[in-house]
């Protein structure tokens, strides 16, 4: 059967089809043994031969798509460099899949993994707008020009109106959907946080802006999909569809 080059990439699990077009013109692929850097070709996936950086590339017989709680100290990468634990080592080997999106190392909460590369798109980019929603608790400091005491109501107001209203970061300009559900304590306090972005490490870049150490930071929805839907603990995962999700 005849299928675009790109579409058989994310049909294997590589990457999205958007993705899998930057890889193809950056001449990682390469078909029947020839380095392919055209658009829009299409190839036999009965017969032809596909490599992604020099692997074999088959199609899968079936999506799978996981819910799992990332614990600190895991990377949320396929792989890594220094041989730590990784969110793929939390689900079976087989099928392969890969994380949706990452959370740092520092941070915990849901993540998703699958082999379905056109989903990871769909739920990852910007334009379709699925939020992702987090509980942050940041340290009270006396140099903080928000957060001035453990019981003004005002510095609250402030991070909401701030982080809502946007800023620019790094010639980027990072903004929240929702800040809501502030709890006041002597030490620290703590919120929810709506974004449909995720520009690397954007909740601790913003609330280094505003002068927040963030000192704990959980992902408690992708899209629909809760973790108290899941009732999960850390190293568990649950197979879920995708529907649940988006």
């Amino acid at each position: 059967m005849l299928i675009r080059l790109n579409k058989f990439l994310a049909e294997s699990g590589v990457c999205s089809r958007r993705k899998a077009d930057e890889e193809i013109l950056a001449g990682r692929v390469s078909v029947n043994g020839i380095v392919v850097k055209a658009m829009g070709l299409k190839i036999n996936s009965g017969t032809d031969l596909v490599e992604f950086e020099g692997q074999t590339i088959k199609q899968i017989d079936k999506l799978i798509y996981y819910a799992v709680y990332k614990p600190l100290g895991v990377v949320s990468t396929a792989s890594d460099e220094l041989n730590r634990e990784t969110v793929i080592d939390l689900v079976p080997k087989t099928p392969r899949v890969y994380p949706v999106g990452r959370l740092d190392a520092n941070s915990e909460g849901l993540m998703i993994l699958t082999n379905d590369g056109d989903f990871a798109q769909r739920l990852t980019h910007p334009s379709f707008e699925h939020e992702k929603e987090y509980e942050v608790r940041v340290k009270r400091s006396i140099k903080s020009k928000v957060c001035l005491s453990a019981r003004q109501v005002k510095s609250s107001d402030e991070i909401k109106y701030k982080f809502e209203k946007g800023f620019e970061i790094d010639s980027v300009w990072m903004k929240a959907d929702l800040v809501s559900d502030f709890k006041d304590f002597k030490d620290y306090l703590d919120f929810r946080l709506v974004l449909h972005t995720g520009y690397n490490r954007q909740i601790r870049r913003m609330c280094a802006k505003i002068g927040l150490e963030v000192i704990k930071l959980t992902r408690i929805r992708i899209g629909k999909l809760t973790l108290s839907d899941l009732r999960l603990s850390a190293s568990q995962f649950v197979q879920i569809s995708p529907n649940q999700v988006i």
